[in-house]
C-alpha cells in the first residue's frame, strides 16, 4: 500500500491516530516521527510530534525497524534528551488505546527486556499450519513427535501485533533484535490489535474505528 502512512483514515491521516495516541498517553513525555520524507515531516509537526530525519538507507522496505530504533535513540541522546524506556507505536494499528500502551510499557519492567503486544493465534502450527516441500506436497509447519487431531489440544500460540513495542534504550543499541534479549508479551484484544499491511486490513480497520466512534 503505497504511502498507507499518511491516506486518511477516518477523517486524518493513519500515522495521525499513532500521534495522538502517544501524546495523550500519561506515560510517554516526548513524541518523535522517525521519517525521511518531507509530507511526513509536515503532517506529523502539525500533529505535534518532534521529528528525527531518518537515513535514506533505513528507509527503504528491506531495512529493518530494529536499526531505525538505534538510529533513534543515538540522536535523541546526540541531542541531549535523556529518557527511560522507548516505546515504539507503527502507524499501521490505529486501533490500540491509551490502555494497551500502558500496559506494555508497565510489562517493560527491571527483569524484562522488551515488552510486545500480541493476541491469541487462531491458528496452529502443530495442526493447521503448513508448507509446501520441496516437490510441492504439503506438510505441517511445525512437524514433531507429538501430533493433535483437534486444534484445541494444541499448545496455545500468539500473534505478534505492532500495537506496542517497549524496551530499555540499552538493550537495543547493545542487541540485534528482539529475540536477543528477555521478552514479555501483553495480550491484546483482537478488536484493537490489527495490523494494516493490505487493503483488506484497511477496509476492516476502518470500519471497526468507524463503530467504535459511534459508541
Amino acid at each position: 500500500m503505497p504511502r498507507k502512512n499518511i491516506r486518511s483514515f477516518c477523517g486524518k491521516p493513519l500515522i495521525c491516530h499513532s500521534i495522538d495516541i502517544a501524546l495523550s498517553s500519561p506515560n510517554i513525555e516526548q513524541v518523535y516521527v522517525s521519517t525521511d520524507d518531507d509530507e511526513i515531516e509536515n503532517i506529523s509537526l502539525h500533529s505535534g510530534a518532534s521529528i528525527i530525519r531518518r537515513p535514506k538507507n533505513l528507509a527503504n522496505d528491506k531495512a529493518p525497524e530494529w536499526l531505525a530504533w538505534q538510529h533513534a535513540i543515538n540522536w535523541v541522546n546526540r541531542n541531549g534528551e535523556v529518557f527511560d524506556r522507548f516505546v515504539s507505536l507503527p502507524a499501521t494499528s490505529p486501533l490500540r488505546n491509551i490502555e494497551d500502551v500502558s500496559a506494555c510499557i508497565n510489562a517493560c519492567i527491571s527483569s524484562v527486556d522488551i515488552s510486545i503486544s500480541m493476541i491469541e493465534t487462531t491458528r496452529s502450527p502443530w495442526f493447521n499450519m503448513v508448507k509446501k516441500n520441496r516437490n510441492g506436497f504439503l506438510k505441517l509447519l511445525n512437524e514433531g513427535k507429538s501430533l493433535y487431531n483437534r486444534r484445541q489440544d494444541t499448545p496455545v500460540g500468539y500473534d505478534l501485533t505492532t500495537v506496542a513495542y517497549v524496551a530499555w534504550p540499552k538493550f537495543i543499541l547493545e542487541s540485534s533484535s528482539i529475540w536477543d534479549g528477555v521478552v514479555k508479551g501483553v495480550l491484546i484484544p483482537q478488536e484493537r490489535a490489527i495490523d494494516i499491511d493490505t487493503e483488506t486490513d484497511f477496509l476492516i480497520a476502518e470500519c471497526l474505528m468507524e463503530m467504535k466512534l459511534k459508541k
